[in-house]
């Protein structure tokens, strides 16, 4: 690949994008990036995570996508030290369960709420620069990024890393209830009508089936360095 094409003409703070499916790992690769190189970071599904969770709390229809694009620009978020806030709450865990996940998958399939979510996604970017992490943050939320990476693992190891994230939690988990699961948000997220989930041209492949998170950091960060 043309190293170039990852440029942007004036990219400045830089931005790592990594895009992928879920339960790819992503979010921890991405999270360490950035602290290995002290940039932001971003975390887009708990964005969208948080506006489902919101939305369950005020009894807001799945179904009403103007409703759900209001409270996505209305909603008080705070992230910072591996923690995330709603209105004031921490509530790192409860935007984790499956239901959630489920319920995010469905509200980020929909066009207003997507609309009310970029230009709040793009204010995340101050210098020193912003690694993020999500389904379109190459393609659509930062089409100009110094680096865009598609990170993605088979579904049965996926799935493995899932089933043992949600043992640890103390949530019970069927290996063959979460393959079915992942299996149905894979179809949403890539035929879904806007901003559908896609390895693009310009963004290197990282299949992360058979390393371990601390090397795709490492491939992440050889990449960058190269490019600087």
């Amino acid at each position: 690949m043309n190293s170039s094409s990852l440029l942007a003409p004036h990219a400045s703070p830089p931005v790592i994008a990594i895009d992928g499916p879920t339960a790819s790992g992503k979010g921890t690769v991405a999270a360490r990036v950035a602290e290995r190189l002290g940039f932001h970071y971003l975390d887009s599904g708990a964005l969208y995570r948080l506006v489902a969770l919101a939305a369950a709390q005020r009894g807001i229809d799945l179904d009403n996508e103007n409703a759900l694009a209001r409270l996505a620009l209305s909603l008080d978020i705070r992230f910072g030290d591996g923690k995330v806030w709603l209105d004031g709450t921490e509530v790192g865990d409860a935007i984790r369960t499956e239901q959630v996940g489920q319920n995010a998958s469905l509200v980020a399939a929909m066009p207003p709420v997507r609309d009310a979510m970029l230009e709040r996604q793009r204010s995340f970017l101050q210098t020193p620069g912003l690694v993020c992490d999500g389904r379109d943050m190459g393609s659509v939320v930062f089409p100009n990024a110094t680096l865009k990476v598609f990170l993605t693992a088979s579904v049965e190891a996926r799935a493995d890393r899932r089933t043992k994230q949600l043992k640890q939690k103390g949530m019970s988990a069927i290996m063959a209830d979460v393959v079915k699961d992942l299996r149905i948000r894979d179809e949403r997220d890539m035929t879904r009508p806007v901003a559908p989930l896609r390895h693009l041209q310009d963004a290197q492949l990282l299949d992360t089936t058979e390393i371990s998170a601390e090397e795709a950091v490492e491939r992440i960060l050889g990449w960058y360095r190269n490019l600087r």
